[in-house]
């Protein structure tokens, strides 16, 4: 069953003027130690900082129906699994409000998406529950 859904679409020049003005206030408040350290080896580091941006955005905008306040930005963390998928860990109050949200009796999943159409990014979560598998 789907728990929540969210989008956002983040124009990568206005996330790269925010770096340029304030660069390591705004990377070390926004990212994760793991997420700057990815970026760092890429070429042009701005395209990624803003997927993950709209990640963030994103994930923030699915868990809105758990009721939980507070969430913090690297509380979302989008990394790249070995075959170049990203992925997500929610940690903090993130971690929380999926908790909230997943009945008893169900696992929570995310799926997320990451595309961009330069200067445009764009990230697409789904937060979806399976049962539980019983021991017989």
């Amino acid at each position: 069953m789907i728990l929540g859904m969210g989008t956002d679409i983040v124009d990568a020049r206005r996330i790269g003027r925010a770096i340029d003005q304030f660069p390591t206030r705004f990377i070390n408040r926004i990212f994760t130690e793991a997420e700057r350290h990815a970026a760092a080896a890429l070429p042009q580091p701005h395209a990624y900082f803003a997927k993950r941006f709209a990640a963030k955005e994103a994930v923030y905008k699915a868990l809105s129906g758990s009721g939980v306040r507070g969430l913090g930005w690297q509380q979302a963390e989008t990394l790249n699994q070995q075959n170049g998928a990203p992925m997500l860990r929610l940690t903090g109050q993130c971690k929380t409000a999926l908790e909230a949200m997943t009945p008893h009796g169900y696992k929570a999943h995310i799926s997320i998406s990451l595309s961009d159409e330069p200067p445009y990014a764009l990230a697409f979560v789904i937060i979806y529950a399976a049962p539980l598998k019983r021991d017989n």
